[in-house]
């Protein structure tokens, strides 16, 4: 009963996902969506942004803003960075190990890690990873 709730949760969620991209906003220059940032102007480019000495920096990790990510946002608040790294870690090895079943139930294991890379791009697209 359990593993049937799991299946349906996780298909809703990847239908849910599928409905969102297909609204979503095209993606910026610097890879995440124009939906709460505004567009970068047009008579800027990159390298007159940059440092001037040649020395590249790396942005950090920037998650998309998705109907989730209030909730996620709330989450933080209410439990506590620490404690919300824990949960969601344990839900993401919870759906890698669904992802894994159903590849394997499906005989397309070897698909495995390719479902698991665009569930975690979905995740973000819908605000989980913020």
């Amino acid at each position: 009963m359990i593993r049937a709730s799991f299946y349906l949760f996780f298909t809703a969620l990847a239908v849910l996902s599928v409905f969102v991209n297909s609204f979503s906003n095209e993606v910026g220059s610097l890879g995440r969506s124009n939906f709460v940032t505004s567009p970068r102007l047009s008579g800027f480019t990159d390298s007159s942004i940059g440092p001037k000495n040649g020395m590249v920096m790396m942005a950090g990790k920037v998650a998309n803003f998705g109907i989730f990510s209030p909730a996620v946002y709330g989450a933080k608040i209410v439990l506590g960075d620490a404690k919300l790294k824990k949960y969601r870690g344990k839900a993401v090895s919870l759906h890698s190990q669904a992802i894994g079943d159903f590849t394997a139930w499906a005989g397309a294991g070897h698909i495995r890690t390719d479902v698991i890379k665009l569930a975690k791009k979905n995740g973000n697209t819908l605000g989980f990873l913020v």
